[in-house]
């Protein structure tokens, strides 16, 4: 159920934050539940503030973080694709969804500068 209503979403980088946030406010959530959410969640926050750091200790902690995520099923029940999979989640979706969301702001960020270019010069 919960894996059909994320699938028939947009690959907007805002929607896995949504659904997560969708599922930690659920009354039905179990302790075991809120535990899986509460790792993917942190996860998506590390991927998503880590991408683009220049320190060392930022660029450690993305390594760390996309290591964790793009890593297929090694049989440990704390593995991404086993949590994903326990939330009702296609891994490989929300790999693609996290991808896609740490491109989206440089392709903006570069569109913004040839345009701001383009009128400097106009």
């Amino acid at each position: 159920m919960a894996e059909d209503s994320f699938n028939i979403t947009s690959s907007d980088s805002l929607v896995m934050q949504q659904y997560l946030d969708a599922f930690r406010r659920s009354e039905y959530l179990g302790p075991e539940e809120s535990l899986l959410v509460a790792i993917l969640d942190d996860a998506v926050q590390e991927y998503r503030k880590y991408y683009r750091a220049h320190d060392a200790e930022g660029k450690k902690r993305f390594r760390e973080v996309e290591e964790w995520v793009m890593h297929e099923r090694d049989g440990w029940i704390f593995s991404f694709g086993n949590v994903c999979e326990l939330l009702g989640l296609d891994p490989d979706y929300v790999r693609r969804v996290l991808r896609e969301s740490q491109s989206e702001p440089a392709e903006k960020e570069n569109r913004m500068q040839r345009d701001g270019t383009r009128r400097r010069a106009a």
